[in-house]
């Protein structure tokens, strides 16, 4: 996990203060530990609901799946991506979220912050994370959201030459942070949070 790297940072920029007890308490937290706390908070942000099982479209069918073992040690280059909802326990209304690209090599980690889920700001998100890596986009592995499996993100991506995959199941970025240096979903959420403040939507 990243928050033993992320903590000091939040909290050398002022961004977060903490009791030394609970400081204690989240620097030993494990990433299980947060998504099991995190559950009712979760549930209430998706309404209660749960995905019907029609939800796959033609669009994430054409999407080769890949898995953490199908990586084989990729060049950088290689960006697992995920979307930041920063609207509490509610989807309701208008919030901002972040756009979460993790290089799967380096761990390397690009947040940017996009005002609706609309494939078009997705694809200006993407394109403006290419000029920020130190190395040219290679491909992206998205999970299954409709912000990205959809027919204005998938179709650019391919004309950018980037090789497009998807994970097997919705997942938060804490696929990749039992293997590497990336943040669970509250770290995450934390870290997006602050790279959206620094840089203006």
């Amino acid at each position: 996990m990243m928050i033993p790297t992320l903590l000091p940072a939040l909290e050398q920029h002022g961004r977060l203060q903490l009791r030394q007890s609970d400081r204690d308490r989240v620097l030993a937290i494990s990433a299980a530990t947060i998504d099991r706390l995190l559950v009712d908070v979760k549930s209430a942000a998706s309404g209660g609901r749960r995905r019907r099982a029609g939800f796959y479209s033609a669009i994430r069918r054409e999407v080769p799946i890949r898995t953490f073992n199908d990586w084989n040690s990729p060049v950088p280059g290689f960006c697992e991506v995920d979307m930041v909802a920063h609207g509490g326990t509610s989807v309701a209304g208008s919030f901002i979220q972040t756009l979460t690209m993790v290089d799967v090599a380096t761990g390397w980690t690009e947040c940017l912050p996009l005002l609706t889920r609309e494939g078009s700001l997705v694809v200006e998100a993407i394109n403006r994370a290419q000029s920020l890596f130190p190395w040219l986009l290679c491909g992206v592995d998205f999970d299954n959201d409709s912000a990205f499996m959809n027919d204005v993100v998938v179709p650019w991506c391919r004309e950018q030459k980037l090789e497009v995959t998807r994970s097997p199941i919705r997942r938060t970025i804490r696929r990749l942070s039992s293997r590497k240096m990336v943040p669970s979903s509250a770290a995450s959420w934390a870290m997006a949070a602050s790279m959206a403040s620094r840089r203006r939507v």
